[in-house]
């Protein structure tokens, strides 16, 4: 009976996170269609850029309050600090972390930052099962089997991805399977997800149906691929890791760092509004370009994309402000892909059906690659596409990309960020 009480309060952990972030999904979708409305108009007008910089600096000034009193959980995803409440290594205060996350994510993504949704969401859900923990007084072990039930439950929220959710929290968050924690966890991502749905509907977030299968003699090319992700895919965790050093030569606060990123997105909005965001809208963008298009022109407008998302994603990363990284993440790796699926087309190695298939394996071997967590990457492009048919070249470019960051010294990313921030 103890069990089954534990799966119900699960459940209530999943409802409660699941419309949470309905609503915080529901807002960043408006505001991001949004911006392709105000940026060809202020494109057009240049007079309204005024009245636009006056409110980027209103939202810097209300970030600025909203993080200080607790900086330290707000910056970033929260997956770190979330691993360091687990490790006994930090304290969180639940209800002031909850809002405020809510509150300045909001800020930080709306105006097209290159920011996740889904770091927020997950150290939400967190929040909400610690909060339940509390006020129920249970004991410690239910305590963390509720905040698991949290991040499972908003990461299943974040992307309609309930097995992900779950095997996030195994192989990033505790590192541990157990039964017990994780059915519970478990029962809390479909929740989470069942609420979801009710707000956007059965389709998976990112559907992108594949028509044909990568043919058999294009899978020694998966190995060059591989190694290239690889390659890239440290160079990511290299630069991320960094970002710390680079904002400490700005010589003002770090609760106004965020002024950096919310002015340098302007001009990229003026030049190309699809950019923006996460972004889902920019995937489905780069799996529609018109393959046939002039290889020299098409080759360069893909690498130009990846160059302003890499950097850019940086910059809105290190800002001291809250967002994830999964979302930019999956779009640099549909831009490997795009560029890998355009050069193998002219070169008669796939057909062009096939160029979807690429960008989506691409996706998730740079993730997994990055995050050194390739069980999620492959559950997580499979239910976000809603598509098993390429689980094996998926799985082969996933693992080549794993190895090879790996060899190169690849960490787990989160743990790495979580050494950054907790040093003792």
């Amino acid at each position: 009976m103890a069990f089954v009480s534990l799966i119900g309060k699960g459940i209530i952990v999943g409802l409660l996170t699941g419309l949470i972030v309905g609503i915080f999904r529901w807002i960043i979708d408006q505001t991001l269609k949004l911006l392709t409305i105000i940026y060809p108009l202020m494109a057009q007008h240049h007079q309204l850029l005024i009245p636009y910089i006056l409110i980027t600096l209103l939202i810097v000034l209300l970030l600025s309050r909203i993080v200080k009193p607790v900086l330290l959980d707000l910056v970033g995803s929260g997956v770190p600090q979330i691993e360091a409440v687990l490790l006994n290594e930090h304290h969180m205060n639940a209800w002031s972390v909850l809002w405020r996350k809510f509150v300045g994510g909001l800020l930080a993504i709306c105006p097209g930052l290159f920011l996740g949704r889904e770091g927020p969401c997950i150290q939400m859900g967190a929040c909400i099962g610690q909060l339940l923990g509390e006020h129920m007084r249970m004991s410690e072990k239910e305590k963390r089997f509720l905040l698991g039930c949290g991040v499972a439950a908003g990461l299943s929220a974040a992307f309609s991805a309930p097995l992900a959710g779950v095997i996030f929290l195994m192989e990033e968050i505790t590192f541990n399977f157990q039964p017990q924690g994780c059915i519970t966890a478990l029962a809390a991502a479909i929740a989470s997800d069942f609420v979801t749905i009710l707000f956007f509907g059965v389709r998976p977030c990112l559907y992108l149906p594949l028509h044909a299968n990568l043919p058999k003699e294009s899978y020694p090319w998966l190995l060059f691929l591989g190694v290239l992700i690889g390659l890239l895919a440290y160079l990511y965790q290299y630069t991320l890791l960094n970002l710390r050093w680079w904002y400490s030569k700005v010589k003002f606060p770090d609760i106004y760092h965020s002024v950096i990123p919310l002015l340098l997105v302007i001009p990229i909005g003026l030049w190309n509004a699809k950019i923006l965001g996460g972004s889902h809208d920019f995937i489905a963008y780069i799996a529609n370009l018109d393959k046939d298009s002039h290889l020299t022109s098409l080759l360069g407008l893909l690498i130009i994309f990846f160059v302003v998302r890499f950097c850019f994603s940086m910059i809105s990363y290190g800002a001291s402000v809250p967002g994830g990284i999964f979302m930019p993440i999956l779009v640099l790796g549909s831009l490997i892909g795009a560029i890998a699926g355009v050069i193998m087309i002219h070169q008669n190695v796939i057909p062009a059906a096939c160029y979807l298939n690429l960008v989506v394996i691409s996706m998730a071997a740079y993730f997994g690659a990055i995050e050194e967590a390739p069980f999620t990457a492959i559950t997580l492009l499979t239910e976000m596409v809603g598509s098993v048919d390429q689980i094996l070249p998926m799985t082969i470019l996933t693992f080549i990309a794993y190895i090879i960051s790996n060899l190169l010294g690849g960490q787990p990313i989160y743990a790495s960020l979580r050494k950054e921030m907790f040093k003792f």
